[in-house]
């Protein structure tokens, strides 16, 4: 596959995150019970993406043959990972509470892309059918990460416009990740990719159990909080099962 193919495929599979801005269109009056879905939603997304699919991705990319020595290191990688979103916490304003969840959730998918489309973009480039398969992956699963955007965004600032150019941004990481994977694909090696995966990790973990799960339970709606975890779970699942 040449590289405008390549580059086409991983520009669509961002692009599949903007789907998650319909979701704002449905009725208000469910404002609650759409918040409390979708935030739920994404703590699914997130931990099962971080457990199921970016820590073995971390061990699979680092060259390293020492079991221990790798576990130390993503364990490390983790924590740097928890630590950035700390000073992200004390930095992003606290005035609104949803809106800081969305910016933190946009800035952790924007940080999950850009590699993620630096992979799918050398993938397509070197085996065509690997990269299709792994670009409608990547598609199905940014559509509940642009519910996670979107959802908070919109309801903490009522602004359409707003959450369209951010969720816009967070789909254009992904051929960001493209024109990087290009201009820097001599220099990226399996274990900067690693290293950046276990990062991920410690960021998407943090945002979801320490940030997005206790806002949930303010609605006191436990089994329909748990409902959407899992339906978040299981979907992300679905698309690591085409990946294989």
């Amino acid at each position: 596959m040449n590289v405008l193919n390549s580059f086409i495929l991983t520009f669509l599979a961002g692009f599949a995150t903007m789907v998650g801005y319909l979701v704002i269109y449905l009725p208000y009056k469910y404002k609650d019970n759409i918040i409390n879905a979708s935030l739920s939603f994404a703590v699914g997304v997130m931990v099962t993406i971080s457990i199921f699919d970016l820590i073995p991705e971390s061990f699979n990319l680092l060259f390293y043959n020492d079991f221990c020595f790798k576990l130390i290191l993503i364990l490390i990688f983790i924590v740097v990972g928890v630590c950035f979103s700390i000073i992200m916490d004390r930095v992003v304003p606290n005035s609104n509470f949803l809106y800081k969840i969305g910016l933190v959730s946009l800035f952790s998918i924007i940080m999950h892309n850009i590699p993620e489309g630096v992979i799918t973009f050398i993938t397509a480039n070197n085996n065509s059918n690997l990269g299709i398969k792994i670009a409608v992956a990547i598609a199905l699963h940014n559509i509940p990460e642009g519910i996670s955007i979107a959802v908070p965004l919109y309801y903490s600032t009522k602004n359409k416009k707003k959450v369209f150019t951010l969720l816009l941004i967070s789909a254009l990481s992904e051929p960001l990740g493209a024109v990087l994977g290009l201009i820097l694909s001599k220099y990226i090696t399996t274990n900067i990719l690693g290293f950046i995966y276990a990062f991920i990790v410690g960021l998407m973990l943090y945002i979801s159990l320490y940030e997005i799960l206790p806002a949930t339970t303010k609605y006191k709606r436990y089994l329909f909080s748990a409902i959407f975890m899992i339906v978040g779970g299981l979907i992300m699942f679905s698309s690591f099962i085409l990946l294989d």
